[in-house]
């Protein structure tokens, strides 16, 4: 893994643009717009180390769904938040009848530095965005830059795979809805749902377009309908979970709920049991169930422990993205301060510096396969709304 400076393509704000990346620069707090697209450098890695990567990553997934499977089995969703007896029950029976429910994709977030095994931050696997940069753009930007060369991306071939696979689960006779919260400003999950709901039409899926804020509720029939009073029997959600069982419309999304089987109006993608992987409760039973495992850090519920002491600890809400609420304790330099919202406290890893940019890797996963790589780099070890995404080859 080594991090090289090249010359940015002339005009690549529309290039990327043209290719689906409608939000290639960041407002900074200054009011300054500076790239998050950014190709005056760019990452290079070997083929072997990405083979041993993608192992990881399937690795990490397979200890995952297991760490999944421990937590229904054992009822420990108090351990995540959930507290909610209605909303443990959908997603465990979501869980026990997962190979009835479309499940499209996630994106580990890791510590890697070239050197050492890659450790696992945290897993977004209910509305992961950085997606449309990883699947398209870096790969027009390799052809352009690199003819010949080779990247860890197969993400629109395993997408469209995905959806051809698990149309069978869909419910026949109505369209797939596409739906993103109108409330993003930036369009990132816009163009991310976009992206998707083109995948799903390559892969000859009937599939039409809405908003959060623009699904209906019909009170006579008991269901959801979109703007043309249809019924909506099968929808993809770029909004996470938490919110949409404890949105004013909760009740309905549970009292419709198709957990598989066709039992109810209404089936949602990502499925319910993806609350088990989205919470960062999974990094402390990750931890429990496999104490030492060299892909893991040493994460805990009750407190950091032994870790204010030793490696340094960072805490992070249950519940969040982008940054939003983590802070960083490093080591030998406060005593552990209590939190008021429930926390995972990891072990500190800080991330790897590239002449002075720190780097995550955003490792996807397509159904339960490795299919691609996104990098972002951030000026502190937070990797926040001002992060920056860099493209990357294989030589």
């Amino acid at each position: 893994m080594e991090r090289r400076t090249i010359a940015p393509r002339p005009g690549w704000q529309q290039t990327v643009e043209a290719q689906g990346l409608i939000y290639p620069l960041t407002r900074h707090p200054d009011d300054s717009l500076r790239p998050y697209w950014d190709e005056s450098a760019y990452y290079v890695f070997s083929l072997p180390e990405v083979e041993a990567l993608e192992e990881v990553v399937e690795e990490l997934h397979r200890i995952c769904l297991a760490a999944a499977d421990h937590i229904v089995t054992e009822d420990r969703f108090a351990d995540l938040g959930i507290t909610d007896p209605r909303i443990a029950h959908a997603v465990a029976e979501a869980w026990q009848r997962r190979a009835e429910l479309p499940s499209v994709y996630g994106r580990f977030d890791l510590r890697y530095d070239g050197t050492g095994p890659a450790k696992l931050l945290e897993y977004n696997a209910d509305t992961p965005t950085s997606l449309v940069e990883a699947a398209s753009p870096q790969w027009f930007w390799m052809e352009d830059r690199f003819p010949g060369a080779d990247q860890w991306n197969s993400l629109h071939e395993r997408l469209v795979a995905a959806w051809r696979k698990q149309a069978r689960l869909l419910p026949p006779g109505s369209p797939l809805h596409f739906a993103h919260s109108a409330a993003d400003e930036l369009g990132e999950d816009l163009m991310t749902v976009a992206y998707l709901k083109e995948t799903a039409e390559q892969a000859g899926l009937d599939t039409d377009w809405i908003s959060m804020e623009e699904i209906g509720w019909d009170p006579l029939s008991g269901r959801f309908v979109d703007n043309g009073l249809r019924f909506i029997r099968g929808i993809f959600k770029l909004y996470p979970w938490e919110w949409l069982t404890t949105d004013s419309f909760a009740d309905h999304v549970l009292d419709t709920l198709d957990n598989g089987g066709g039992t109810g109006s209404t089936l949602w993608i990502e499925p319910a049991w993806k609350m088990l992987l989205s919470n960062k409760a999974l990094l402390a039973i990750l931890w429990e169930l496999y104490p030492g495992h060299p892909n893991l850090l040493p994460a805990y519920l009750d407190g950091p422990r032994d870790l204010a002491a030793g490696a340094g600890y960072v805490a992070k809400p249950l519940l969040g993205r982008e940054g939003a609420g983590v802070t960083v304790h490093e080591p030998g330099t406060d005593a552990p301060v209590p939190r008021d919202e429930p926390c995972c406290y990891q072990a500190l890893a800080p991330l790897p510096a590239f002449d002075g940019n720190h780097v995550v890797l955003g490792a996807w996963v397509v159904e339960d396969e490795s299919a691609g790589l996104g990098i972002r780099e951030s000026a502190g070890l937070v990797t926040d709304e001002y992060a920056r995404f860099l493209p990357h080859v294989i030589l």
